[in-house]
């Protein structure tokens, strides 16, 4: 598969692969989109190396607005449609632990006016998805957690694009460089899902 992203990364293409494969992985938490933009970002720090002129490598900010874009509008989607679960949904949540201190975490977070939940979530492998499924169910104020969706879109994808771009220019355009650019934001969404698991005390939910 990579191969195949690697002879996309000259053709405008890569941005609706990069688009599409962010705006469903709040669905489907196991398409590879990080590896995709660490790829595409690889391949333009190859270009700028290389000396290629622009049409035929990804253009950074491009990419970093692509990514961000799309995983908002992933996180809006998900939210609108828990948001109209019904009954179904709610008690699908119920029954899951994770679900259920989510939504507890995230109502702390945005009654008090910060959404660093939202944001460390993005980072965690299916946090993106438990949240914004749980500020639906919820019924959280689209005012209140859509600000911080779109913060926690961009700052994944600045991340996410330079570590492919930096990865590519300190260690060379090759496997190695993406492989380690890959580590580097697994790292980062363990770290995220570890403070996440971490249980909800009773002096802040009530």
């Amino acid at each position: 598969m990579l191969e195949s992203v690697g002879s996309l990364t000259g053709t405008p293409w890569i941005y609706a692969m990069v688009a599409l494969s962010v705006l469903l992985d709040v669905f489907l938490p196991v398409l590879p989109s990080g590896v995709l933009v660490i790829t595409a970002a690889t391949a333009a720090a190859a270009g700028s190396a290389t000396g290629r002129v622009p049409h035929e490598v990804p253009d950074i900010l491009a990419l970093t607005l692509c990514a961000a874009t799309a995983s908002v509008l992933g996180d809006l989607v998900a939210y609108r449609l828990a948001w109209r679960g019904g009954e179904r949904l709610d008690r699908a949540i119920a029954r899951s632990r994770r679900l259920t201190d989510a939504q507890e975490r995230l109502g702390v977070a945005l009654a008090r006016g910060g959404g660093a939940l939202v944001i460390l979530a993005r980072f965690a492998p299916a946090g993106r998805s438990v949240v914004s499924l749980g500020a639906g169910a919820a019924h959280r104020r689209a005012r209140d957690f859509l600000p911080w969706s779109a913060l926690a879109g961009l700052a994944w994808a600045a991340y996410s694009v330079a570590l492919g771009y930096y990865g590519g220019q300190w260690l060379g355009a090759t496997w190695l460089g993406t492989g380690v650019s890959v580590l580097a934001l697994f790292g980062a969404g363990s770290g995220a899902a570890y403070v996440m698991r971490r249980p909800v005390k009773a002096s802040e939910v009530g």
